[in-house]
């Protein structure tokens, strides 16, 4: 028989009761911890507007998922005492398309903006004309935009600088036509002086960033003297033939032809100059030519070319910090190396980005400018810093003072930078123009 002591009774539910009370606290506490980590995750989205159907958007694309995937993996970024997600949300502007209106840019970065509710912007548009026309957008919403490919007319900067105030939340990382100019006119400089070269022949897509190049080395070559150079050949975007130029270049009898076109048909034009046999180097901006795969696609037919990329980083140099890894984990992610330049600074403007948010410890866009401002890091395409007024990555052909371009040509079925000095193997001339 057992004996009921309520005295015992009651101390026990009172112990229940207590367990109780203990346990619904802890489950508050732990719901509110959980209702903070979820907050804190909430990501950053970068909106990226991007020709994606070219090699050069894609690039950058690509650029963009391997900098979120490594930032992601470690956490994401710091804002505040909270650390979120990087989201990427790329939007089709399809700029670099033959008859695409500007306006098809614009309605993307309005959706990016309005609909997808991007914290800041990356990328593009590629095309220069695009470009200018979203800044008035860009600024009326006053969203941090970071142009990490294309873009390069100087009227961009230019816009930037002359009034600060409207345009400031405006970055460029890829590059400014003015100074690759010089850069490219120093180029012509050391084959003038390596191999006696004189004479200059100029073929250009016609676009607005083609035909400001044709006209600024023209010009830029005029004044260096020693230089002869023939008036420029236009050719639309999309042009399938280049023989009736390439004869004409062959009674001009240059020893260089400076190229500057990014659409995909200027493949035709380098298995032409191969099969024509012409004595004379296609030195320049040619689309496609970067890609590791284009040795086998032209048959070996570029070993005639040095491709211009307007920043370096797609080839891994000791002079270049980050560049061996960069590459090593394309070649991993893709099985092959960056398409272009603008893997590259794509890959490392998502860092410029994160660590400026980082230091402002806040998405507020007047503080993140502050510290884009502030930035002046090594990288895989030299050192960073923007100029104040332009917001122009600082540009220099020596990777300690800025961010450097690179000039490479493909030799026995690799690309080999030959320019600048800094991290620089030798030009090899096809038989024929020895």
């Amino acid at each position: 028989m057992m004996i009921c002591h309520p005295g015992k009774s009651v101390s026990a539910l009172l112990r229940r009761i207590n367990a109780l009370f203990i346990l619904i606290a802890l489950s508050l506490i732990s719901a509110g911890t959980l209702v903070k980590e979820a907050i804190a995750s909430d990501p950053i989205i970068v909106g990226c507007p991007l020709p994606i159907g070219f090699p050069q958007g894609l690039g950058a694309k690509q650029g963009f998922e391997l900098a979120v995937k490594r930032i992601n993996q470690k956490g994401g970024v710091w804002v505040g005492d909270e650390r979120r997600p990087l989201k990427l949300v790329v939007m089709d502007t399809r700029d670099l398309a033959a008859g695409t209106p500007v306006s098809e840019s614009l309605l993307a970065v309005e959706r990016l903006i309005l609909q997808k509710k991007a914290d800041f912007l990356l990328g593009g548009p590629i095309r220069s004309e695009a470009a200018l026309a979203v800044m008035d957008l860009i600024a009326a919403h006053k969203k941090v935009s970071i142009i990490t490919a294309g873009a390069i007319t100087p009227g961009y900067t230019g816009r930037i600088k002359q009034n600060h105030d409207k345009y400031k939340y405006l970055f460029r990382l890829s590059a400014n036509a003015v100074s690759f100019v010089g850069e490219t006119l120093t180029f012509f400089g050391h084959m003038k002086e390596k191999f006696g070269f004189r004479k200059v022949a100029i073929m250009v897509q016609d676009v607005l960033h083609a035909r400001q190049m044709a006209k600024f080395v023209k010009g830029g070559l005029a004044k260096m003297g020693g230089w002869e150079v023939e008036e420029p050949m236009i050719y639309p975007t999309g042009a399938m033939d280049y023989s009736t130029g390439l004869l004409k270049i062959r009674r001009q009898k240059p020893q260089v032809v400076f190229v500057w076109m990014d659409h995909p048909e200027v493949s035709i034009l380098i298995k032409q100059a191969y099969d024509f046999k012409l004595p004379a180097l296609l030195v320049g901006k040619l689309g496609g030519l970067s890609d590791p795969d284009f040795w086998k696609a032209s048959a070996g037919k570029c070993m005639t070319t040095i491709g211009a990329e307007m920043k370096s980083g797609s080839l891994p140099s000791s002079a270049l910090a980050g560049s061996q890894g960069f590459y090593d984990e394309t070649v991993k992610m893709n099985g092959k190396g960056p398409v272009n330049e603008w893997m590259g600074t794509s890959f490392i403007g998502v860092y410029v980005l994160a660590e400026a948010i980082e230091r402002a410890g806040t998405l507020n866009a007047d503080a993140v400018i502050k510290e884009l401002e502030k930035t002046d890091r090594p990288s895989l395409i030299g050192r960073i810093k923007f100029d104040p007024g332009s917001h122009q990555v600082i540009e220099k052909l020596d990777p300690d003072k800025g961010a450097i371009s690179m000039w490479a040509q493909w030799q026995a079925g690799k690309r080999v930078p030959v320019f600048p000095p800094e991290i620089a193997e030798e030009v090899i001339l096809p038989p024929w123009m020895k």
